[in-house]
């Protein structure tokens, strides 16, 4: 029971990073909030197997080795984002000294962060409900998912990387300049697309070889490399609702973004990986990820057909 109550108690390390990251981020610095990503994420991932599967002399801890290997990745993240934002020379000089919470500088903040919370919830209750689907077959399929969204977080990194360059030239040249924001969609879903082909080749052709950087057993192979190839089908489709998505909140229809995130992660990923798990068994689970891809990226497009005909058709 302390494995998972630990994460959400010792998650402060997260919220300070998280904060520290956008405050730079907003004066355009994207070197520093990538390192700070960088550090949590790759001490995360070389603490896993260290922890889970007690390597190094330490003890075999389970599923709360990955929680205590997450901390770990979080609280050591935020102290070198103190460290740049206190120490290092940057856009913003921050003082704790005559600090005073203002109330209409916290509205505006939900204002606009409201559809980011809801989002990052939605993305919690969906690994919550996968767990629970997985864990009726064994604990190493709950295991695959976990290696799964770590390797990933190295293939989408560099896409959110691309998110955050282009919402600004996308929100700037919204209202004056339909050439303008429309190149930057087509460039932006043609890198993401790139990018993402990438590690779609990855997964296909390498599964074997990224899964034992965590665990090479013979159980962990057999569940873990059909559910890498079939998982990474759904790679390029993603490029382009996220890119649709980042359209979207950059033109204030932050909803859009919103919806396709509900639609994606709640009322297709959960649904159809239950039906396929009682339906089919354990390998077909891994099928509701594209799945969910590919109606994501055709609602994706039925938005941006109805934003566009109301609000881009008539710009310059």
């Amino acid at each position: 029971m302390g494995h998972i109550v630990l994460s959400p108690i010792f998650s402060f390390g997260s919220f300070v990073q998280i904060n520290f990251e956008k405050i730079l981020q907003a004066t355009g610095n994207m070197f520093y909030p990538m390192l700070f990503q960088l550090v949590g994420a790759v001490t995360n991932i070389i603490l896993d197997p260290i922890f889970i599967f007690g390597y190094f002399g330490f003890p075999k801890m389970g599923v709360a080795g990955a929680a205590v290997a997450t901390v770990a990745g979080q609280i050591l993240a935020m102290v070198f984002s103190v460290y740049v934002a206190f120490r290092k020379n940057h856009a913003v000089t921050i003082q704790i000294k005559g600090f005073r919470p203002q109330k209409a500088v916290i509205q505006e903040i939900y204002a606009v962060g409201l559809p980011s919370i809801v989002m990052q919830s939605i993305g919690s209750v969906l690994v919550m409900g996968l767990n629970a689907i997985l864990i009726t077959f064994s604990e190493i399929a709950v295991s695959v998912l976990g290696v799964y969204y770590k390797l990933q977080s190295f293939v989408f990194m560099p896409v959110f990387g691309l998110n955050q360059g282009l919402m600004p030239i996308m929100g700037f040249n919204s209202a004056r300049h339909k050439k303008r924001l429309l190149d930057a969609l087509k460039i932006g879903v043609l890198i993401a697309a790139t990018i993402l082909l990438v590690g779609m080749l990855l997964f296909l052709f390498f599964p074997a070889q990224l899964l034992g950087i965590f665990n090479d057993s013979a159980e962990m192979l057999r569940i873990g490399v059909p559910a890498l190839r079939i998982i990474g089908t759904s790679f390029v489709f993603a490029a382009v609702s996220i890119i649709f998505s980042t359209l979207f909140q950059a033109i204030g229809r932050g909803v859009n973004s919103l919806l396709i995130s509900v639609l994606r992660q709640l009322f297709v990923i959960l649904p159809v990986a239950y039906l396929m798990a009682n339906l089919f068994g354990l390998e077909m689970v891994w099928y509701a990820f594209p799945i969910a891809e590919v109606v994501s990226v055709a609602v994706s497009i039925l938005l941006f057909i109805r934003v566009y005909k109301a609000r881009l058709a008539n710009l310059a």
